[in-house]
């Protein structure tokens, strides 16, 4: 009886193991414990079926997978858009408009829909609008002083064209097609100084500013009787006047004496008048401004007609 009762205490003791203190607490569940009689330490991992472990239970990866979304730049930049929206103040702010039809930097809107300074080139008082396909001048901002129009398709100049431009000091239309012009096209221009229109289908000219210095009318198809009688008398400050390869007939006179270039080749003059350049009444009048005068190229022999230029510093150029 007595070894029964050792052997019982004996086996008590060998199973709660040295430290009975250590053991594990009474309430842990049996899931957390290993199952050492059912634990095979020879069998083999099967590494083709991973899903199964090793301890018989498998697990379902599908329920793992997760899908990866790759957002866009479109997208995150409409999601960013979005939430600006959410910010933004419910203020109102107001840009300004730019008027193109009113008076002012821009100007008018030309034949072509435009804008005059957007088509052409605005600069400090310069309108240049060359080679750009104009038809038409084209409206121009009140404070134009100088307008380049050159190698357009321009045919006709209208009373309207320069109205209301007070200021204006040059006009170049070199290169056009220009064949008309209104006859008080120039009437309102009080400080024009400069007006070329060389290599256009002139055929006559309307009355002129007699404040002009410079007159280029070359390469067109002017004729003596397109010329205002005593056009060019009273322009006291004009100094070139360039009317080469047109139909003249004769040199339109009187000439101002503050003319100091006159370039008249390639027409068709074949006499001289002896007043044309000198004082007949004044034998001792000379023209000492006139310097430069061209008469080659027309049918004209400058031996006939020697007092008409015996007040001039130089001798013009020409056919003897």
């Amino acid at each position: 009886m007595n070894t029964l009762i050792t052997s019982a205490i004996l086996m008590a003791l060998v199973f709660s193991g040295p430290y009975p203190c250590l053991t594990a607490p009474l309430h842990q569940s049996d899931d957390d414990s290993f199952d050492l009689d059912n634990y095979d330490l020879n069998s083999v991992t099967d590494w083709d079926n991973p899903e199964a472990n090793l301890y018989g239970d498998t697990y379902d990866y599908e329920d793992l997978d997760q899908e990866i979304e790759v957002e866009t730049e479109a997208a995150s930049v409409e999601r960013l858009g979005s939430r600006a929206k959410v910010n933004q103040h419910d203020e109102k702010v107001t840009l300004p408009t730019l008027d193109f039809k009113g008076s002012g930097l821009f100007g008018l809107e030309t034949g072509l829909g435009m804008p005059t300074c957007l088509l052409c080139v605005c600069i400090g008082g310069s309108v240049y609008c060359d080679d750009t396909g104009l038809k038409e001048i084209p409206p121009l901002p009140k404070d134009t002083r100088h307008f380049y129009g050159r190698f357009n398709s321009i045919r006709h100049i209208k009373n309207t064209d320069f109205r209301n431009l007070g200021k204006l000091q040059s006009i170049d239309l070199t290169g056009n097609q220009i064949s008309e012009m209104d006859e008080d096209v120039f009437g309102s221009l009080e400080q024009l100084r400069d007006l070329l229109l060389a290599e256009n289908n002139l055929q006559a000219l309307p009355e002129l500013p007699v404040t002009l210095t410079h007159i280029d009318l070359r390469n067109n198809r002017l004729d003596s009787q397109g010329i205002h009688s005593e056009s060019f008398k009273d322009m006291s400050q004009l100094e070139f006047l360039y009317l080469s390869n047109n139909n003249l007939d004769y040199i339109p006179t009187p000439l101002p004496l503050s003319l100091r270039v006159l370039h008249l080749q390639g027409n068709n003059i074949q006499s001289l008048h002896e007043d044309t350049f000198c004082d007949s009444h004044d034998r001792y009048f000379i023209r000492r401004n006139l310097e430069d005068i061209r008469l080659d190229d027309n049918p004209l022999n400058m031996n006939w007609f020697p007092r008409a230029y015996a007040c001039l510093p130089r001798l013009p150029v020409g056919s003897r």
